[in-house]
């Protein structure tokens, strides 16, 4: 069944959304966790879609947050330089250059170095605009990241659609009042209002008022 979104901007999560880095990032995150005694598990039930030391905050409560923050720094350079196995989601590059006329931004976790270094990996072109973590003060499941965007292009958040593959980042687009197309086999527990495999099932179709997304 077709289904037909009218929109005036996108914003786009990264990881899961547009590359697939999952290879990566569970292999760092879980060597973080071992000397922790945290439960893989456990740790891959946190860390996707949040800033690392948000998750970092989650997984270990009660150590100073300030060596979350050092700890995390170290992180983000590690997965910059670690980019083996990262690669585009299906159909990340065509929607990409469909959104090139239309209002669009990155919103991301990432800061801008990991960003570059995964989009870069994936053969992807970066958008003009972009939200990344020194953009913003909170992390997703905050919505600030996805209203700075809307704001940023100048567009109404209720006329913006987000593609998003993880629960934090659902929780975050529904939190600033913005339509959710999940992408991929975990996004459909967090119920986002749309759901795709791939990015291969959307075509970008201009309107007099913005432009229709379809799922096909």
């Amino acid at each position: 069944m077709t289904e037909t979104i009218s929109a005036r901007a996108v914003l786009l999560d990264m990881d899961g959304t547009l590359v697939d880095s999952t290879a990566v990032v569970e292999r760092l995150w879980l060597a973080w966790a071992e000397p922790h005694g945290i439960a893989p598990e456990t740790v891959l039930s946190v860390v996707h879609g949040r800033q690392g030391h948000q998750s970092m905050a989650i997984m270990l409560p009660d150590r100073d947050h300030r060596i979350n923050l050092e700890e995390n720094a170290v992180m983000l350079a590690n997965e910059s330089k670690d980019v083996d196995g990262v690669v585009a989601i299906a159909g990340a590059d065509a929607l990409l250059a469909a959104l090139l006329p239309f209002p669009h931004a990155i919103v991301t976790s990432a800061d801008v170095t990991l960003m570059n270094a995964r989009m870069g990996q994936a053969g992807l072109t970066v958008p003009s605009l972009t939200v990344t973590a020194e953009s913003v003060s909170a992390s997703k499941p905050d919505p600030e990241g996805f209203l700075l965007g809307a704001e940023l292009l100048g567009v109404d958040p209720a006329d913006c659609v987000v593609f998003e593959d993880s629960g934090a980042g659902i929780q975050a687009a529904h939190a600033a009042g913005m339509r959710v197309i999940g992408v991929g086999p975990h996004a459909t527990s967090h119920q986002p209002t749309f759901h795709v495999d791939d990015l291969t099932q959307i075509a970008v179709v201009p309107t007099a008022d913005g432009f229709d997304l379809t799922i096909r």
